[in-house]
């Protein structure tokens, strides 16, 4: 049986994030911003409903979905394009892929003790970030 990752997390620490945001061809003004950023996570989870809120002072994304239903993700906030998401579990952790313009695209979150783990994937790029569980 999964994890439930319901939760508020602060960040701790990223690796790669200036690749990750390259592949997405994100404009380096941008990207200058977005690396200054210390975003936390916030994460309901009931049953296969999940919401997770990225949260920053510069800007919030909120993902709501079904686990293992198919949708159309609105990432214009984030890079400008849509693509066709499915979130499942793989094990104890939730897998996400993201079909669109941008090849290998994904992420997937796990706890370790009281620490979410995430690993953002686009093109040949892995970003990992680092949160702690505070409530």
């Amino acid at each position: 049986m999964p994890p439930n990752l319901t939760g508020y997390y602060r960040f701790v620490s990223q690796k790669n994030l200036e690749d990750y945001l390259q592949a997405l061809n994100i404009n380096v003004a941008l990207r200058k911003i977005v690396l200054l950023l210390k975003p936390d996570k916030e994460i309901e989870h009931r049953g296969d409903h999940m919401v997770v809120k990225t949260l920053s002072p510069f800007r919030n994304y909120i993902m709501e979905f079904q686990v293992g239903v198919e949708f159309e993700e609105d990432l214009r906030v984030v890079d400008g394009r849509k693509c066709q998401t499915i979130v499942t579990w793989e094990g104890e952790q939730l897998v996400c892929v993201q079909r669109g313009e941008v090849p290998n695209r994904g992420w997937r979150h796990w706890m370790e003790g009281d620490e979410l783990h995430l690993e953002l994937t686009a093109k040949d790029a892995l970003c990992k970030q680092v949160f702690k569980k505070i409530r």
